[in-house]
């Protein structure tokens, strides 16, 4: 039977792109976009919040549904219906990422005739990543083997760079992932900072990114600041940056004064679980050590702000 397959969730488009079935995707999420291709497919969910609104805004907003235990996201079950896919692949990691998965379940057991299996992926460290890439691969009835190989040659190239630096040239680094209020980035974003070869601060592996307060962020003073806000590009997080930069201690940091302030395009990268996380390995060592990395990534993936708007 020809498989038809529903991705909730970039990441997991991502993967099935990887795997060679981007031709067996028939719906997507509203936020899947990579590869190119997929933007042409039906959309299968909503969201219900104004992303729109500022950080602070939207943080509120996220806080308020989830509180009152409703999802941010909602199916488009006429849509899926229609498409009778075999296949839905969702998350069990994040309600604030894509559509919960007992909403897919509970969707797919009463109201999509055509009971599709449903993949659900709940990643928090890199390996996990590379498990759910083989779970879906295995799932799928597709090889993965060479896709993992691909993906770990080209981790393996920078760590063996950076895994040999003293402890004086890993310079200390947070990563923030939202701005109003600060947010630390956790899960798998730790990891790709060592790898890259610095020393991640406020944030723990494989734990669900904190909230953060000024003085801790003046406390630690980080050698470099790196900001990749869940679901910005890098134009959206030029702008959600003025807030920061209008604290009245920003300009004191370590970071700012070095100019080692830095920020991504982290829905494109950082924020999905998937094989793109190492072209994030990729940026975070250009940035992190541009004496041993240049993988051309400045200006399109990362850039500089300043210290003063």
């Amino acid at each position: 039977m020809d498989k038809r397959i529903i991705s909730l969730l970039p990441s997991a488009t991502e993967i099935v792109a990887a795997l060679g079935l981007v031709d067996s995707l028939v719906g997507r999420s509203h936020e899947c976009d990579y590869p190119s291709k997929v933007t042409s497919l039906p959309v299968c969910t909503e969201a219900k919040l104004n992303v729109d609104k500022s950080s602070r805004e939207i943080d509120t907003e996220v806080q308020s549904l989830l509180s009152s235990a409703l999802s941010i996201y909602q199916l488009k079950i006429e849509t899926i219906e229609q498409l009778q896919p075999t296949h839905i692949i969702t998350q069990d990691q994040c309600d604030v990422c894509a559509v919960s998965f007992l909403e897919v379940e509970k969707a797919a057991a009463s109201l999509i005739s055509s009971q599709p299996q449903i993949i659900s992926l709940q990643p928090n460290l890199l390996a996990e990543v590379w498990a759910d890439l083989e779970r879906v691969a295995t799932v799928l009835d597709v090889p993965y083997k060479p896709v993992l190989q691909k993906l770990q040659t080209k981790i393996q190239k920078i760590v063996c760079q950076t895994e040999i630096l003293p402890d004086d040239q890993r310079p200390t680094v947070i990563a923030l992932e939202w701005v109003d209020p600060l947010m630390g980035a956790g899960n798998w974003i730790p990891e790709l900072v060592e790898m890259a070869g610095g020393k991640p601060l406020l944030g723990t592996k494989g734990e669900h990114s904190p909230y953060l307060t000024w003085e801790s962020l003046f406390q630690t003073d980080p050698e470099i600041i790196i900001i990749m806000p869940c679901g910005f590009d890098l134009e959206r997080t030029a702008q959600e940056c003025q807030v920061l930069q209008k604290h009245p201690e920003w300009n004191s940091l370590s970071a700012v004064r070095q100019g080692k302030v830095y920020i991504t395009d982290g829905n494109a990268y950082f924020n999905r679980p998937g094989p793109r996380l190492v072209d994030s390995l990729e940026i975070l060592a250009e940035i992190i050590h541009p004496e041993y990395f240049c993988s051309n990534y400045q200006g399109k993936a990362w850039q500089f702000i300043y210290s003063k708007i």
